[in-house]
């Protein structure tokens, strides 16, 4: 007669450095990297004032991505709701105390550092979903008042932060949110019964959106309308990611970027920027990177045996996506602009740390990807 093995359950610290998926912290710095060179181009040739910020925050980040791959994935199941609670807090701080800039109020000033919080509710949004999922089971999930805890999960964030005012944030926080309800098991028709009842309160949302919000959809839809205006953004990105053709004008040689054309080159418009420079295949080439390391969070979300490391890398990795997708997307004139950075490229403090937190999360499912856990998140024996 067979013994029963024990199940899988966390390896020791030594063990979890080297199963650190090193190849995908590669290629995060390498996309960093691309960052630091567009930065650096940004001001001209000069490491200041943002290229060097970027790398300090970048070599922080990736300590800290690195130690939290190291944690026992049972940690961050039980911190999951502290997380989310105190990131909710740090968005309710923003409506009392928080720092307004560019027509926003949108930062908290410590002092000694600025922090966003609706970056961290993007991840902290992750691991609560991943967390209330994780104590389900099929039956559970196909009953709609089970669906009302992560619904609210979802919306009170989305709510708080589209009244900084933050549009792309709360899309992201939305579409993030529905990406965990789709990979948890829930059913289309809901999906479709939600998307119904969005179309069918599009005129009263309208009459709550901020007046340069409408702007900014109506831009989208015409942005030759007001040329020099509220246009004048994405005609001058369109002309740039033009100008670069197949191979660009050169590194430090953008005529719309270094002639001031193009704002927020450091920013929102930073992919515009590359690809005037390296033109089309430097675009390609950097959205390949991006495309890599959602397929590796993909790879490693299914190679996990428990359903809160899955939920959890799926998560993260389709965080990953919307801002590459959306930003990507807003420059070249598919999208509305709303904000949303190239995460890693685009100069920011709180972005960069969140992104590289999140990704800890997605290496530490990868280290700990043969650990079962029970509904309690214990880990159990056959």
């Amino acid at each position: 007669m067979l013994e029963r093995q024990p199940r899988a359950t966390a390896p020791l610290l030594l063990d979890r450095f080297w199963q650190i998926s090193w190849p995908l912290v590669l290629l995060l710095a390498a996309i960093a990297g691309v960052g630091f060179a567009m930065l650096y181009s940004a001001a001209g040739g000069s490491f200041q004032p943002w290229a060097d910020k970027q790398m300090l925050r970048f070599a922080f980040g990736l300590v800290g991505m690195i130690l939290v791959a190291l944690v026992d994935l049972r940690v961050w199941l039980r911190l999951a709701y502290v997380v989310y609670g105190l990131a909710l807090v740090l968005l309710v701080a923003v409506e009392v105390r928080g720092e307004i800039g560019m027509g926003a109020q949108r930062w908290i000033d410590f002092g000694f550092i600025q922090l966003q919080p609706s970056e961290i509710m993007k991840i902290a949004l992750v691991l609560a979903l991943a967390r209330y999922f994780h104590g389900l089971d099929m039956d559970e999930i196909g009953r709609p008042l089970m669906l009302v805890v992560p619904a609210v999960l979802v919306f009170a964030p989305a709510i708080l932060v589209l009244k900084q005012p933050d549009l792309g944030t709360a899309i992201m926080l939305v579409a993030g949110g529905g990406v965990m309800f789709f990979m948890a098991g829930v059913r289309l028709w809901k999906f479709a019964l939600v998307l119904a009842a969005v179309v069918a309160s599009v005129p009263i949302a309208w009459e709550f959106l901020r007046d340069y919000q409408k702007q900014r959809i109506i831009t989208f839809l015409n942005p030759e309308a007001d040329p020099l205006g509220a246009g004048y953004h994405i005609i001058q990105s369109k002309i740039a990611l033009g100008s670069g053709g197949v191979f660009g004008k050169g590194y430090l040689l953008g005529s719309q970027t270094h002639l001031n054309f193009l704002p927020e080159k450091q920013t929102d418009f930073i992919f515009t920027m590359l690809a005037e420079e390296w033109g089309l295949v430097g675009g390609i080439a950097v959205i390949g990177l991006y495309a890599l390391v959602v397929l590796y969070g993909l790879l490693i979300a299914l190679r996990s045996r428990n359903q809160f490391g899955r939920l959890l890398a799926i998560g993260v990795t389709s965080t990953l996506f919307l801002y590459a997708f959306i930003n990507c997307g807003m420059v070249m004139g598919l999208l509305p602009v709303v904000g949303v950075p190239l995460a890693l490229v685009s100069f920011g403090g709180t972005a960069m740390l969140t992104v590289l937190f999140g990704m800890g999360l997605v290496m530490g499912v990868y280290v700990h990807r043969d650990m079962e856990l029970d509904r309690l998140g214990e880990v159990g024996t056959d």
